[in-house]
């Protein structure tokens, strides 16, 4: 290898890690709101302990990194999640508590943080503190001219004094109402419910039927039926307590008629307010996202020149050592797909002559209970027919016969037909005998799921509710042998690997669902007669009164539902 070689191989080796480290410090940093949004999709998805361990991690990156405007908003998520979870026993403010010494230059976000001091402490029942925070915030809102926040402030104010100070607490509704009175009506409407309630909790029933009148008109976009139920029963409320019984039956009437075109039970103010804090909430998160994701744009625009260069150079370098180790590493691909493949073979081939024999063993069980029964009814009761056939003829021959006994030919007849009716109730007995006879379906189909699964193909679950004494025994045995056509079905055709049989008993109601997470099929294909013997498991249900339900999808298994009525009595 010359000197010029070696020299140019040295330096494209340094030129790598550096593009490689380069590319690891961009990864650090563009980590820190890959975990942000994280935190935020599992908020989404109510899972509090995984937002609040993403967003911390995005937190400590940002303080890594001295990005103060992203760890001031990841506090105030942090703020959130503890407050609404306390299961993760934090203590909320301490993260308000931090943000106060970070200077931040965009008052959206001071002001976000004002109004969750004030929201705090209003919950901790120290109102004085909680009004200290809103007019910090409501200084702020003029100051950026955001007259949405400012009505906001206000009503909160307005709630914030309605217990103790009613006359300030409408001052502030009213400021609210009056500072953005073009606002959205969806809006408004729960600043004018608000209002209300003060009336009338000061019994000023003229002033809150004026509110209600003005209420009433406007034009809302969404649950106009709820909000209107409300005015008309308050209105009702109000001539009632002037002595105007004839508009308060009025406005009576028509309270009921929205409370039943509504058909939900009865709704209180709480409602509205609660529809307000969360817009408020909504609202503010929505501004902190937008800001949040123009922070990372801007960084993104910052970096995106350097991160293009050095990603291009290291596909480069990597397309280069990738074209080096292609023979090598493209044999031993070919070599590990091959070996897979044959050891799949091997198990399909394994599995399906499993399969066949399982099939097999059942086939030949069948069988061999078949020619067991034509062996005992061609032996056994054969003869005897015979024999009985002889005495008939023999009483007709000689019937008319002085000396002929017919009564001990009688006896002897009637000797063989009980002989013969023993013969065939003791093969019936025979056929119905085994676990069905001595124990009872559920036991028996309980050993037939245990003896599938030890075949360790497919794992079969019996599941039973209220089958607590036998059932007639016919019904029983026809019962076992429509679930073990169906349990064939699965072994056969369905290719599942697990699959359950619930077995309940409701009052007369005997139902059973069989289920398997096999391929499924297309139950408008399949032909009655031919395949998987549907038509026959048809016909023993129809047989029994009982109805079958079959909902199968392709890949996604198949469930049946049969109900079969029963006699208790």
């Amino acid at each position: 290898m010359s000197k010029t070689l070696l020299k140019y191989f040295i330096n494209t080796v340094i030129a790598f890690f550096a593009i490689s480290v380069f590319s690891i410090n961009q990864i650090k940093k563009d980590s820190s709101y890959i975990y942000f949004t994280e935190g935020i999709k599992s908020i989404k998805l109510n899972k509090a302990g995984l937002a609040y361990k993403y967003i911390l991690k995005s937190k400590e990156l940002y303080l890594k990194r001295k990005k103060i405007d992203s760890v001031f908003i990841c506090n105030i998520e942090l703020y959130d999640i503890v407050k609404s979870q306390k299961k993760l026993n934090k203590d909320p403010l301490q993260y308000l508590k931090e943000n106060q010494q970070y200077k931040i230059t965009d008052t959206v976000w001071v002001i976000a943080l004002k109004n969750r001091f004030a929201s705090y402490f209003f919950n901790q029942n120290s109102p004085v503190t909680s009004a200290k925070y809103y007019k910090e915030s409501l200084k702020l809102c003029f100051k950026i001219n955001r007259k949405d926040y400012a009505q906001n402030t206000y009503t909160n104010l307005g709630l914030l004094y309605s217990i103790k100070k009613p006359d300030s607490a409408s001052y502030f509704l009213n400021k609210a109402i009056k500072i953005n009175p073009t606002s959205n009506p969806d809006e408004l409407i729960s600043i004018y419910i608000n209002l209300i309630n003060l009336y009338q909790k000061q019994k000023n029933y003229r002033k809150a039927i004026e509110i209600l009148k003005k209420t009433k008109n406007l034009k809302l976009s969404q649950y106009e039926v709820k909000y209107q139920k409300i005015i008309y029963q308050k209105l009702a409320d109000c001539y009632q307590q002037i002595g105007n019984y004839q508009r308060a039956y009025k406005y009576q009437q028509n309270y009921i008629l929205y409370k039943d075109s509504l058909n939900t039970s009865q709704q209180n103010i709480a409602i509205a307010d609660l529809d307000k804090k969360y817009k408020v909430a909504e609202k503010e998160k929505e501004n902190l996202q937008l800001k949040q994701d123009n922070l990372i744009n801007e960084q993104q625009i910052k970096h995106g020149e350097n991160l293009f260069y050095g990603t291009l150079a290291f596909l480069i370098l990597g397309g280069i050592i990738g074209f080096l180790s292609l023979k090598n590493s493209r044999r031993k691909r070919l070599l590990a797909e091959q070996q897979n493949q044959l050891e799949q073979q091997k198990n399909l081939t394994l599995l399906k002559e499993h399969e066949i024999n399982t099939i097999n063993a059942m086939i030949d069980g069948q069988e061999k209970e078949r020619i067991r029964i034509a062996e005992d009814l061609h032996d056994n009761i054969g003869s005897v027919l015979a024999t009985l056939k002889l005495h008939f003829e023999n009483l007709q021959l000689n019937r008319e016969k002085e000396h002929f006994n017919q009564d001990k030919l009688y006896k002897k007849t009637e000797k063989l037909i009980d002989e013969a009716y023993l013969k065939i109730r003791s093969i019936a007995h025979a056929k119905n005998s085994g676990v069905i006879a001595n124990k009872g379906l559920l036991v028996a189909i309980k050993i037939m799921a245990e003896k599938i699964s030890d075949a360790n193909k497919i794992s079969i679950n019996v599941i039973d509710y209220g089958l607590n004494k036998q059932l007639e025994n016919s019904l029983e045995i026809t019962v076992f042998r429509i679930i073990q056509e169906l349990t064939t079905n699965i072994i056969k055709h369905s290719k599942a690997t697990d699959a359950s049989i619930n077995i309940s008993q409701f009052e007369n109601t005997l139902n059973i669902i069989v289920e398997d997470n096999g391929k499924g099929f297309d139950y408008n294909k399949i032909a009655i007669n031919k395949g998987m013997g549907i038509g026959s498991i048809q016909t023993r249900i129809k047989h029994l009164n009982g109805t079958l339900e079959i909902d199968s999808t392709k890949n996604k298994g198949t469930s049946i539902i049969i109900d079969i009525p029963i006699n208790n009595t």
